[in-house]
């Protein structure tokens, strides 16, 4: 493991790491120990009670961040005709169809969320080995593979999200920016917790919601109170004032 700096340090004498927190107070603590000189993304791992290895149990697909994600989102879409001028006017990044393919197949990458038409979905398969790994391959289940590209693209680029349950079943999902004031960070924070139990299996047994963690992206991980993630609205309003 790399050696940590002063400051990662420092952070991690001013609380228990083993010390749970209600979901505001956690937030509090990442923004004051965020150590890194630029705007660090807040990120949010669960880690749920689900056997990933069974596909009734994968926890996948998307979710709107309603105070966004603070990051510039680089969107590039397979579609032709209609559809690709749609995507242009949403305002992707990068458009095409077989061109497109032939580009990521020669190691274009530079993009975050590829959306797809259903029927560009023969040619993007053979990137699968190149999108696969880097969870960019377009998806029914999470809304990238559609005929409505420019709602898609749209969506994306205004703060919706993917998010998967991983090989052991943790998710990470990020909740916007250390310069996001709390409120915004929790608003978002209970739009991916309701999510994700929302989107609970029905073969998952036993606790569902085992742990919960938040911290920033050079900062130490803060516990959250598994017991206390379902944010009523008056702890919003408290949140907000």
């Amino acid at each position: 493991m790399p050696a940590r700096g002063k400051k990662y340090t420092d952070a991690l004498k001013r609380f228990d790491r083993q010390a749970v927190h209600g979901p505001a107070e956690a937030i509090e603590l990442v923004k004051t120990m965020a150590p890194a000189k630029f705007d660090e993304t807040v990120e949010l791992a669960v880690r749920l009670g689900v056997d990933p290895r069974r596909a009734d149990q994968i926890v996948r697909g998307t979710v709107a961040l309603p105070a966004g994600t603070g990051k510039d989102v680089r969107v590039a879409v397979f579609a032709a005709g209609e559809a690709a001028a749609d995507a242009r006017a949403a305002g992707a990044n990068v458009v095409g169809a077989d061109d497109l393919v032939t580009r990521v197949q020669e190691g274009f990458l530079d993009f975050d969320v590829a959306i797809a038409t259903p029927d560009l979905m023969g040619q993007v398969g053979r990137l699968g080995r190149v999108l696969g790994p880097r969870g960019l391959m377009p998806n029914p289940k999470t809304g990238t593979v559609t005929t409505d590209v420019g709602r898609a693209v749209t969506e994306f680029k205004g703060g919706r999200v993917e998010y998967r349950t991983d090989r052991v079943g943790n998710v990470h999902v990020p909740v916007g920016k250390v310069s996001f004031d709390r409120a915004r960070l929790l608003e978002n924070f209970r739009a991916v917790m309701d999510e994700l139990i929302r989107a609970k299996p029905a073969a998952a047994k036993g606790r569902y919601v085992k742990s919960v963690t938040l911290s920033s992206t050079m900062g130490p991980g803060v516990r959250v109170d598994p017991n206390r993630i379902r944010l009523t609205d008056e702890e919003m309003a408290a949140a907000s004032a």
